[in-house]
C-alpha cells in the first residue's frame, strides 16, 4: 500500500512536468513548421469589393496634419436639421475613401448629427508615408491618425464641448474602439464588422492547423491560448518586419467604460459570428450586439436597411445627443 501511494505522488509530481514539456515541444514544432503560414496569411489581403462614394459639394472639404505632418483628406458634413444633437467621427474600412461615410450617415445626418471622416495615411487621397504600407489589422499609425481627426473636432470652432461618439465600419470600427478607451472625449461608440486580432487570428490558426497537419489528436490536445501563444509571436515578427506594432482591440474592450453598439453580419465568412461575440464578450460597460442576419461582412447596411438606420440613430440619441446639457443652433 506504502508503494503504491509513494507511485501516484511521484506520479503526480512528474504529471506538471510532463504535460510542460510536451508543451514545450509542440511550440517549437509549431513554431517550425507553420510559423511561416502564419506571418503569410497574416500580411494577405481581403478579397471582398470595397464601397467608395462620390465628392458631394454639400461637405466641407478639411485637410488636417497627422502626428508626423502629413496631410490627411476629410470631409465633414453638417446636419440638415434645425438644430445639432451631436458630433460623430466616421471611421472608414479598410481601402475605402472619406465619401464612403455618406451611405451609412445619411440618417443620422438628416437626426441631427455633424459627421466627419478622415482617410488614414496611405488611403484615398491622404498623402502616403513611403515607409509604410497599410493591410486590414490596425497598426500604431492608424490610431496615430484617428487620434489627430478627433484633435482636429476638439479644435473646430463649431466643437461641442460635451464631446464626441464614434461610429466605424471593419477596421474603421476597430481604430475608433481604441480611440475610446483611451480618450473620455469620446462618450460612445458604435462598430459594424469591428474585428480584434488576436480573436480573430486563433481560430484561423486551428484551421490552417487542421489543413496542414493531418494528427488530429495533437491539434485537440492542444489549448487555446497556446495558438494565441504562437500567433502573438509570429504577429510581433511580422509587425518588427512592417516597422510597426499592433495595438490590442481586445485589451481596449476590456477597459471600455462607456457604451458600445456592436453590429455583425451572421452571414460573415471573413470574421465569423464567433470571432465577433468573443471580442463582444470581453467589452466592460454598457453594451449591445447585433447580429444581422443573412449578413456577409459589413453588409449589414444593405440587408437591414431602415431597421439598421433606425438603431445607429437611436443609440447615438440615448448616449450622446441625452449626455449633452444642450442642443447647439445650426448655422
Amino acid at each position: 500500500m506504502v508503494f503504491w501511494l509513494w507511485t501516484g505522488i511521484a506520479l503526480l509530481a512528474f504529471f506538471p512536468i510532463a504535460v510542460g514539456l510536451f508543451l514545450a515541444i509542440a511550440y517549437l514544432y509549431v513554431r517550425w513548421k507553420y510559423m511561416g503560414f502564419l506571418t503569410r496569411i497574416f500580411q494577405e489581403k481581403p478579397l471582398f469589393v470595397v464601397p467608395r462614394g462620390e465628392p458631394d459639394p454639400r461637405a466641407e472639404e478639411v485637410a488636417i496634419p497627422a502626428a508626423d505632418g502629413l496631410a490627411l483628406r476629410g470631409c465633414y458634413f453638417r446636419t440638415s436639421a434645425p438644430e445639432r444633437r451631436g458630433v460623430i467621427l466616421f471611421g472608414l474600412e479598410f481601402g475605402s475613401n472619406r465619401w464612403a461615410c455618406r451611405q451609412y450617415c445619411q440618417a443620422l445626418i438628416e437626426a441631427g448629427y455633424d459627421v466627419f471622416a478622415v482617410e488614414p495615411r496611405n488611403q484615398g487621397e491622404s498623402e502616403r508615408d513611403p515607409n509604410y504600407e497599410p493591410l486590414q489589422w490596425v497598426t500604431d499609425r492608424d490610431v496615430s491618425d484617428m487620434r489627430s481627426a478627433v484633435s482636429y473636432l476638439r479644435s473646430r470652432r463649431d466643437a461641442d464641448p460635451n464631446g464626441i461618439g464614434i461610429f466605424g465600419i471593419s477596421k474603421g470600427g476597430s481604430t475608433g474602439l481604441l480611440i475610446a478607451a483611451s480618450d473620455p472625449w469620446v462618450k460612445c461608440v458604435a462598430t459594424d464588422g469591428m474585428y480584434g486580432t488576436h480573436t480573430t487570428m486563433v481560430p484561423y490558426m486551428q484551421r490552417w492547423i487542421q489543413i496542414y497537419s493531418g494528427n488530429r489528436r495533437i491539434q485537440k490536445a492542444l489549448p487555446g491560448w497556446f495558438y494565441g501563444m504562437v500567433g502573438t509571436v509570429g504577429v510581433k515578427r511580422v509587425a518588427r518586419n512592417r516597422g510597426v506594432t499592433y495595438p490590442s482591440v481586445e485589451k481596449a474592450a476590456a477597459k471600455l467604460n462607456r457604451p458600445l453598439l456592436m453590429i455583425h453580419g451572421a452571414g460573415d465568412t471573413y470574421i465569423k459570428p464567433e470571432m465577433a461575440t468573443s471580442l463582444f464578450a470581453r467589452a466592460t460597460g454598457t453594451k449591445k450586439l447585433w447580429l444581422v442576419p443573412k449578413a456577409k461582412h459589413n453588409q449589414a447596411l444593405h440587408i437591414a436597411g431602415d431597421e439598421y438606420n433606425r438603431m445607429i440613430v437611436e443609440f447615438f440619441d440615448r448616449h450622446l445627443a441625452e449626455e449633452s446639457r444642450e442642443l447647439v443652433p445650426v448655422g
